[in-house]
């Protein structure tokens, strides 16, 4: 896998992406979007003014990945606080969550929808090595580098990938293990969202 994002005259940023890739990052957007899900829905949010209006969750998800992508927002998971802080920090951290987690799960439900559509849209030749150029105008190119972020993070934390380990002892299991493929899928991500956070700024 090679994909490498480039810029676009005007803004915006093009890969040329062949079956594989784009069977590949298919499947773990719609993942993504799975994992991410509605969230808990108020009674009554079905309707969507109701759900305009309806707050959010007060507790973070109990699955590890989803709390990755919906952190806290006060008081960091290692960070060593008072009693009293302790308790001001999770106050505070469910407030914010309480009004920010719906739109913000929302947002990254629709960034992972919109690589699935742009994938969808692109047709490439039956051979595997046939490639397909996609090219994503600015507005899109940040969808995708959110869903990218968000599909490292979610799999970073499958394989236990932590802030002060960038996982690289990883690369070294055998093709026998299990977590070989998430491995190779995880590193091949960044790739791309470095890629993507260059092109953008350049």
């Amino acid at each position: 896998m090679s994909g490498r994002f480039e810029p676009l005259p005007g803004g915006g940023a093009t890969v040329a992406l062949d079956q594989v890739e784009i069977s590949i990052l298919r499947s773990l957007a719609v993942q993504l979007a799975e994992l991410i899900g509605p969230g808990d829905q108020p009674a009554g949010a079905e309707d969507p003014l109701d759900a305009l209006f309806a707050e959010g969750p007060t507790k973070p998800p109990s699955d590890p990945a989803l709390a990755r992508l919906f952190p806290d927002a006060y008081g960091a998971p290692d960070q060593e606080l008072d009693p009293d802080a302790e308790k001001e920090a999770r106050a505070a951290s469910a407030e914010f969550r309480r009004y920010t987690e719906n739109d913000l799960r929302a947002r990254k439900r629709d960034d992972a929808l919109a690589v699935v559509r742009d994938l969808d849209s692109l047709s490439t030749g039956r051979a595997a090595k046939d490639q397909a150029v996609l090219e994503l105008a600015p507005q899109k190119s940040r969808q995708w580098l959110g869903a990218l972020n968000d599909l490292r993070l979610a799999i970073g934390t499958r394989l236990e990938v932590t802030d002060d380990d960038d996982g690289g002892e990883l690369l070294g299991l055998p093709d026998s293990d299990p977590r070989k493929p998430m491995v190779m899928a995880y590193f091949w991500l960044g790739g791309l969202q470095e890629t993507l956070i260059e092109t953008l700024m350049a």
